[in-house]
């Protein structure tokens, strides 16, 4: 069963939504962010990021930086900026970029159900970031990025979300990115009954995107059942900030990867090693991204070739092995040009598709990098499948789009 909980959402007054949500704390650097939001006050990004009311030399994760985010929310919340709910609500969140259209339920998800897998997952996390965000929330008393879960789509679920988008919302705008956003508020019990059943009756949620965010959750409430003696299951703490996806919406876009140089092997001879485990196609001048699985792109000296993965160069039976972003990796990163340990090696960077074909070629011919490979996204199936078997999946392996803004709801863990 997945339990879903509503919950007393802080958000923004409707008539300054926009100018509040943010885009989430790890698309942006602090610089970028620093620019984003000097001339608005209401930008979400001095909550989420609190950093930028800082001197530029702070050290990111010293104290003084979590409690400039605790004081900013304080001030939100004075201002009249964002205002709490009354009563537990559920969400619902529509996106919609270009022709591609997702609505996701926000929602507690249950910290006992992540913690038994439950909610699955299908990457590993670093210490360090788990960290950042576990100080975030404990020092702001709240959750403030949603955590992008997704379910075998159901269609009651659908019937009920689709009732509840045809009356009027919340919130509705479009943002700088021409990415529009759209919220509901679902205050009736009788329908929070109904979805909170219909829910019950699945085996399993997923988390899409926002692994550290769902272990930062676990880490405080780990942290909050310590430090109180009448613990009993309800409290906020138990549950963390989701969006809940049906998978059958779900856009993933490719990941591609640049790296730096070719591991000391002149332009010919790198050629002849990937041609081992590769068919390579020269295209010339132009090309377009890999139509089909187990087909790259590769961008070199000014010219794009296609590449397609030799049949016994993966195990297709193996959920990961036949993964595009392990091919590439087992058979031309790691033993052509010596790429470590991607999350660490230096030599090597990472693209998201949004950023086209166009991004690869400039971060190349700049002499920063000297080669390029575009990949044919992961599919939400083999996302599903990886974490059905308890595996998990090479960095960088999706890039899902649109993403959530920050600040269009919060979680508070003392509501």
């Amino acid at each position: 069963m997945s339990v879903i909980k509503p919950f007393k959402g802080i958000r923004p007054k409707t008539e300054i939504a926009a100018k509040v949500a943010s885009p989430p704390y790890d698309v942006l650097n602090s610089n970028e962010a620093r620019e984003m939001a000097k001339e608005n006050h209401y930008s979400f990004l001095h909550i989420n990021k609190p950093e930028i009311d800082l001197p530029p030399e702070t050290n990111l994760y010293s104290e003084e930086v979590y409690q400039k985010g605790a004081e900013n929310l304080k001030r939100f919340i004075n201002e009249g900026i964002l205002i709490q709910d009354e009563k537990p609500c559920f969400y619902v969140y529509r996106q919609i970029m270009g022709g591609h259209s997702q609505i996701g339920l926000v929602a507690g998800a249950s910290v006992d159900e992540y913690q038994k897998d439950l909610i699955k997952k299908h990457e590993l996390t670093r210490a360090d970031k788990e960290e950042d965000r576990s100080k975030h929330v404990k020092y702001l008393n709240a959750q403030t990025g949603p955590v992008f879960l997704t379910y075998k789509a159901v269609p009651e679920i659908d019937a009920i979300i689709n009732k509840i988008t045809a009356r009027a919302p919340q919130n509705d705008f479009t943002a700088d990115d021409n990415i529009k956003h759209t919220l509901w508020v679902v205050n009736d019990d009788e329908e929070i009954k109904q979805i909170q059943s219909h829910f019950e009756k699945l085996d399993y949620l997923y988390v899409a995107d926002g692994h550290h965010r769902s272990a930062a959750a676990s880490r405080v409430c780990d942290m909050r059942k310590a430090e109180n003696p009448n613990h009993n299951g309800a409290e906020e703490y138990n549950f963390f900030l989701t969006v809940i996806f049906p998978d059958d919406q779900m856009y993933i876009m490719d990941y591609n990867r640049v790296v730096k140089d070719l591991n000391g092997l002149s332009e010919s001879e790198f050629l002849e090693k990937v041609k081992e485990k590769f068919d390579v196609n020269h295209l010339g001048k132009e090309a377009s991204k890999p139509a089909e699985k187990h087909n790259f792109i590769m961008f070199l000296n000014d010219e794009w070739y296609g590449l397609k993965a030799h049949e016994g160069t993966f195990d297709p039976q193996n959920p990961v092995d036949r993964l595009d972003v392990s091919i590439l990796m087992n058979n031309l990163l790691r033993p052509i040009l010596n790429i470590g340990d991607p999350r660490k090696d230096k030599r090597i960077d990472f693209v998201g598709g949004i950023r086209g074909l166009g991004e690869l070629k400039k971060r190349v011919n700049s002499g920063e990098m000297k080669t390029a490979f575009a990949l044919y996204p992961t599919s939400i199936e083999d996302l599903m499948a990886i974490a059905d078997a308890g595996k998990t999946m090479p960095p960088k392996s999706t890039w899902f789009e649109p993403k959530l803004r920050s600040g269009l709801v919060i979680h508070a863990l003392d509501s």
